[in-house]
Formats: C-alpha cells, structure tokens, sequence
C-alpha cells in the first residue's frame, strides 16, 4: 500500500473512533424542568397560544445520536433545557433577577429518526452569573435516553464565547471533552451536536 494511502486510511479510522467517542456526562445542573407545560415540541422560539416569537439570536440544532460503535440509534428521546435570552431559567430555584421571555419555551424534546437524527429551534441562550466570581457561558442542556442505554446527560456551548474559559463545568472536562461538547454556529444558524450513547 502507498504510503499516502495508508497515512489517508490512518486518518479517516482515527476520525471515525473520535466521531463515536462516548459524549462526556456533565451536570444536570439545578433547573431541569420540573413543571409540565402544554407546549413541549422541538421549537422552542414559539409558544403555542402565543402570537409573538422568543426574543433572542435563532439557531438549529441538529445531530445525530450514535452508540459507541457509530450505529445510529433511532426512536431516542433528546430533551433540552435552557435560559432565554437575558440569561434565566423558568424555574422556581432561579433566583437571578433578569427578566422571562413569555414567548420563550424554555424545555422541549425530539425523538430521534430511522437514522438518529434530532432536530431543535431555539436561541441562543444568555450567561448569567453562577457565584460572585463565575459567569457561566451560554450553554444548553441536553438529556438523551432510550430502554437499552445509559441515560446521558450533558451541555453544549458556543465556540468563541469569553467566558468558556474560564467556566468551572466546562473546564473540569480535558481538552478533547471540551472540543466535543462545544459547537460553531454555521451558516443560516445551524449547529451540529452529536451524542453518542453506551450500550447497557
């Protein structure tokens, strides 16, 4: 074999065992959703009963969840849950006191395609201080789950963001974890954040 081809047949398996990692767990966090609410669908930059849309920058998120050998895994449920814009959650434990978005959706859940593919609309959410000397970045929660896998649970952030950094969730996971849970907003709004889950 050349030696070009093989150094090309190096990269792409190197490629494909990065890509069907195990996504790294991170905290639930002290705002998962813990009151229903009638409107539970994948957009979340519109109520339903509501004639006006979220305030805040409009993003697509989309991806594709895997088990750890790269099969896709269809019929998964994926939840998220995030602040608004000015950086709260709709929770009773929240106590920052920046104003709700009525027309936000805060909480939704998709279920994955033959292909394990998910789909959301949101926002991107606002920072918000965690403690006197930490800001945490604009980051969405994520919980995917399905009989036959362990549940995950994790966070994704924005690349660029200035307070990455410096953020103690974020920063507790090495480098590789971090690229992983972090994505760059494309063209047109749309982020990429594939989830890969382990088998029971």
């Amino acid at each position: 074999m050349a030696a070009g081809t093989l150094a090309g047949s190096k990269a792409l398996a190197k490629t494909l065992v990065e890509a069907c990692q195990l996504t790294p767990a991170q905290t639930e966090g002290p705002f998962y959703p813990v009151k229903d609410q009638p409107d539970e669908d994948n957009d979340l930059t519109f109520v339903r009963g509501s004639s006006a849309s979220a305030k805040g920058k409009i993003i697509f998120v989309t991806g594709q969840v895997t088990d750890q050998n790269c099969s896709p895994v269809p019929n998964a449920l994926v939840e998220i849950w995030q602040a608004c814009v000015t950086g709260r959650y709709n929770h009773p434990n929240d106590t920052n006191p920046q104003p709700l978005d009525p027309n936000f959706q805060y909480w939704g859940k998709a279920v994955t395609n033959g292909s394990g593919i998910y789909k959301f609309k949101t926002i991107i959410p606002g920072a918000y201080p965690a403690d006197t000397d930490w800001i945490r970045p604009p980051h969405i929660h994520f919980k995917a789950h399905k009989v036959g896998y362990h549940e995950l649970t994790t966070q994704m952030y924005f690349a660029g963001n200035e307070y990455n950094d410096k953020d103690k969730i974020l920063m507790a996971l090495p480098p590789s974890s971090r690229t992983q849970v972090t994505v760059t907003i494309g063209e047109k709004g749309l982020c990429t954040f594939n989830l890969a889950l382990a088998k029971v």
